[in-house]
């Protein structure tokens, strides 16, 4: 388990460094980073507030922290690797660009066409 502590508080920053002291990791290395601030556009982030929304409830103790940990483990497992996840993104991002593409391509020889037999018909 590589684990990524990013927090606003200070305090907390620290208290999580210690309970976990031998898991830590630098963000590009990490599998999961544990914020204060909840990140939208960040699947692999787990947030620790006072907020019902939140993974992880203040206050909390160290089994809490590292079974709620070990969920969002389990629920990445579903995933089966983040790798293959990011490739799926990035392949219906690139089908769908594709598909406005052809269809630009096609807007623009039917414009091309009608463009032409104005022309010719002017000429005529």
């Amino acid at each position: 388990m590589k684990v990524a502590v990013q927090c606003e508080s200070p305090l907390l920053q620290r208290s999580l460094e210690l309970f976990l002291e031998g898991h830590l990791s630098s963000l590009k290395q990490c599998d999961v980073v544990i914020r204060d601030k909840k990140i939208i556009d960040s699947y692999h982030s787990l947030y620790i507030s006072e907020n019902a929304d939140s993974d992880v409830k203040k206050p909390f103790s160290r089994s809490q922290l590292f079974l709620a940990l070990e969920n969002f483990y389990k629920k990445l497992e579903g995933m089966e690797n983040i790798q293959d996840y990011e490739e799926e993104v990035e392949d219906s991002q690139t089908k769908d660009f594709s598909l406005l593409e052809s269809r630009i391509e096609q807007l623009t020889d039917e414009y091309k066409k009608n463009l032409l037999n104005t022309i010719k018909a002017f000429y005529e």
